[in-house]
């Protein structure tokens, strides 16, 4: 027996041994998906899955997910193992000369203990986001949920906390995390005899904290601001050398530091990188978003306002650089000037939860605006321009790492055009400075049926460093209709997904195609 699909069984066995013999809560999904297209795989059928897509025309995937939690001490201690796995067929993605097939993939495992309402979780596992819709959004900027789950150990709190002496009217919650990204075998096939660079066992840190106003029990209004941070460091860095297929030929190997040091310094973003000059600006790639939102929550409707402010470095995290410099060779901080930038990059959306009206229930807008990024002059200060200007922060792309990308999807906003899109080996993001909108809505008109359609225009200019001879355009479409057969109990039950995607302009190309899903859950 094919030693993917004996796993996949031995995981079934096991998780119906689980719920025979054990009276906590256990659940168990087993699901099938297909996906067919003329050409790509249209970008609403793929993105924002946690990377459980392909841009084949033909692909699918048997999968089988199974969690099972215990409760200790009348809810006060929790411990939960969750593992998910698949079967995929036709998962490749193709570099410069090459295609990196997935068979067997582990998409989630993790073990996770509880104590009131903090958590830690050990291992890869799901994450939403913390202020934008799941099924509708386009997606968070920094912790978004188009590429597969990074392997971490994550310390947080499960929900907002009360700051003691407000009465509950400010609370906080954050997480903190470090980990491991698994795609360095994916990245050395995607790239090799391109001449670009690769990594392998690159260091991931990220942390994130948010203040709410407002107290939900007493008014329905609350205004949340919060800041996301991230870092990629360590590991080695490779670069092929001219088109070698020798996999044993590089043209460099640079060992990026792995100290306690480097955990350090990605936590409160400092240090530098091997071969930096004086101008330093942070170890590792550094970047995050300012996140806000404003909601109104009552019996009948919720309304929220949300902005979404990405940056790369200092120059977009603060608005302001130092610009001061002066002295021998204008490396000496004389004055008290600083150079200010502005905020025109960001997400901007409204969205809508219709709560006793089923036929429309929700609905999200968005405006999405990536074409500042500080400017397009990098420059820092010399012996001869004591000015310092440091513009083009390059989203989602850095000069060391390949970028903020998992597996060949970008780890944020999937307008940015993720990786695997490239036909050249590049391991980054080749149009990251685009406008866009992004409208959708969903329904459940009647018991047992849910619907969602999604339509996002973007026109995009590529990259600073290499912009597009013309201007780029794409609109993608996706409708979904989902049924669910659930038994008396509404707890397991068969539910069918029918989506039909399509893409249409110059950017991702002209691309339609349809995907069907059944699932059947045990609870």
């Amino acid at each position: 027996m094919n030693k993917p699909v004996f796993a996949l069984l031995c995981l079934c066995c096991t998780s119906a041994f689980a719920q025979g013999n054990s009276g906590d809560s256990l659940s168990i999904d087993l699901e099938m998906q297909g996906s067919f297209s003329n050409s790509k795989t249209p970008l609403w059928l793929n993105a924002n899955k946690h990377g459980l897509g392909s841009l084949s025309s033909d692909n699918g995937y048997l999968r089988a997910m199974g969690v099972y939690e215990k409760s200790f001490n009348e809810d006060t201690y929790g411990l939960t193992v969750g593992l998910d796995m698949a079967v995929a067929s036709n998962y490749k993605t193709s570099g410069y000369k090459n295609s990196y097939r997935s068979h067997l993939i582990i998409q989630q495992a993790y073990l996770e203990g509880r104590y009131k309402m903090g958590v830690v979780t050990i291992g890869a596992k799901y994450q939403s986001m913390e202020l934008l819709n799941d099924d509708l959004s386009s997606g968070a900027q920094t912790f978004g949920i188009n590429a597969r789950p990074i392997p971490q150990v994550r310390v947080g709190l499960s929900d907002y906390w009360g700051i003691p002496l407000t009465r509950n009217w400010l609370s906080f919650k954050g997480h903190l995390a470090y980990g491991v990204m698994t795609d360095g075998a994916w990245e050395e096939s995607f790239a090799k005899g391109s001449e670009h660079k690769f990594n392998r066992n690159t260091r991931y840190h990220q942390k994130a904290g948010y203040f709410r106003i407002g107290n939900t029990e007493k008014f329905p209004l609350t205004f949340t601001i919060g800041l996301e941070m991230a870092a990629q460091f360590g590991g080695h860095v490779y670069n092929w050398s001219g088109n070698s297929q020798d996999t044993t030929v590089v043209a460099y190997d640079v060992a990026l530091s792995s100290s306690p040091r480097s955990y350090f310094n990605a936590f409160v973003g400092s240090g530098s990188d091997n071969g930096e000059s004086k101008f330093k600006n942070a170890e590792g790639n550094l970047l995050g978003s300012w996140v806000a939102r404003l909601n109104w929550n009552d019996d009948n409707i919720e309304v929220g306002a949300y902005v979404d402010h990405f940056f790369e470095d200092h120059s977009a995290l603060f608005f302001l650089d130092y610009d001061g410099y002066g002295g021998k060779d204008n490396n000496e901080k004389l004055d008290s000037r600083f150079f200010r930038y502005d905020f025109k990059d960001a997400l901007v959306g409204l969205d809508f939860k219709l709560k006793n009206f089923s036929y429309v229930n929700q609905a999200v807008v968005e405006y999405m605006n990536t074409r500042y990024q500080s400017g397009p002059v990098y420059h820092d200060h010399n012996q001869t321009l004591a000015t310092h200007i440091c513009g083009n922060d390059q989203y989602y792309n850095n000069m060391i790492f390949p970028g903020w990308q998992h597996w060949g999807q970008v780890i944020g906003n999937p307008l940015y055009t993720s990786p695997v899109y490239n036909t050249d080996g590049y391991i980054g993001v080749e149009n990251n400075r685009f406008k866009a909108w992004h409208f959708a809505v969903a329904g459940d008109p009647f018991d047992g049926f849910h619907y969602r359609a999604k339509l996002s225009w973007q026109k995009g200019w590529g990259t600073y460093d290499n912009p597009f001879l013309y201007p780029k355009d794409n609109t993608s479409i996706l409708l979904e209709a989902m049924y669910r057969f659930a038994d008396d109990s509404h707890l397991a039950g068969t539910s069918v997904n029918f989506a039909y995607g399509a893409d249409f302009g110059s950017l991702l190309g002209n691309n339609s195609g349809v995907q069907l899903t059944v699932k059947y859950t045990i609870r």
